[in-house]
């Protein structure tokens, strides 16, 4: 029995011993994360863009004012969300290729993630504070 194993296997391509192996399924949903990500803010950008175009010699009274209102404010927190997931994924991916060593990779990891998390959390703060007039 072991004998005829062998032989399919021999017999098998390349691909077809690969398949199913390695982390094809486990990288999907950051695969796919980042894409939707990316999509999401080609709008929102552009929606920022306009905005600050709109604001440009504005008074600082004018710009709390837009940003109170709700589909700004919301607008603005949904581009900071974005973003900021946008750029974790992408610089986890960038770290994962090129940080061979083992410890050093999950020491620059965790300390790129705390970074991101911290000026997300902040942007997403500052947003907040404008918006609701606090």
């Amino acid at each position: 029995m072991a004998n005829d194993n062998t032989n399919v296997s021999i017999m098998r391509s390349g691909l077809g011993r690969a398949r199913g192996l390695g982390a094809a399924k486990a990288g999907y949903h950051h695969w796919w994360a980042q894409r939707v990500t990316a999509v999401a803010l080609v709008p929102l950008t552009i929606w920022f863009i306009f905005s600050l175009i709109g604001l440009l010699g504005a008074s600082h009274a004018a710009v709390v004012t837009w940003m109170a209102s709700p589909i700004n404010l919301v607008l603005m927190l949904a581009l900071i969300v974005a973003m900021f997931h946008h750029m974790e994924l992408g610089l986890q991916v960038v770290i994962e290729d090129y940080v061979r060593a083992e410890k050093c990779r999950l020491a620059t990891l965790l300390a790129m993630k705390a970074v991101v998390w911290l000026l997300g959390l902040s942007a997403a703060v500052a947003a907040l504070k404008m918006g609701l007039g606090g």
